[in-house]
């Protein structure tokens, strides 16, 4: 099973779907999509880590926050993360995450596209054999 793919839907925004055998996978797999959007992940080192801790009021509002709550530490700290491990409450709707990353550095990292935020817009969740997501980025 692959972890995300990038998909064509819209030309000013980037758009996702990640795929996880359950919801803590899911959303894990769904911040690796976005990070690795702005950044190389695959060069991003697990040398600092940040815990975390998003509500929401349905699975789409707690994706939408922890995505967000994601790029605030960008936004901050100017730090990427390559690596996270998830808890997901889906009867409480809320998550504990363990992200591990380090400061981004042009000169070590292939700096991409930056995300300004992710959206609502067209995001979609359902649960088959396997949980799936939909996520467009405003960048």
């Amino acid at each position: 099973m692959k972890k995300f793919e990038f998909v064509d839907i819209t030309t000013a925004d980037v758009a996702f779907k990640a795929y996880g055998k359950n919801l803590n996978e899911l959303f894990a797999n769904s911040a690796l999509a976005m990070f690795e959007v702005m950044i190389n992940t695959k060069q991003v080192k697990p040398r600092i880590i940040r815990g975390l801790k998003v509500k929401g009021n349905d699975l789409q509002s707690l994706m939408f926050s922890w995505l967000n709550e994601l790029l605030v530490f960008v936004d901050s700290e100017n730090l990427a993360f390559s690596s996270f491990k998830t808890e997901v409450d889906e009867k409480n709707f809320t998550l504990n995450a363990v992200c591990k990353g380090e400061k981004i550095d042009p000169k070590k990292h292939e700096i991409r596209t930056a995300v300004k935020a992710c959206t609502y817009h067209q995001m979609k969740i359902e649960k088959n054999k396997i949980w799936k997501i939909q996520v467009i980025l405003d960048i």
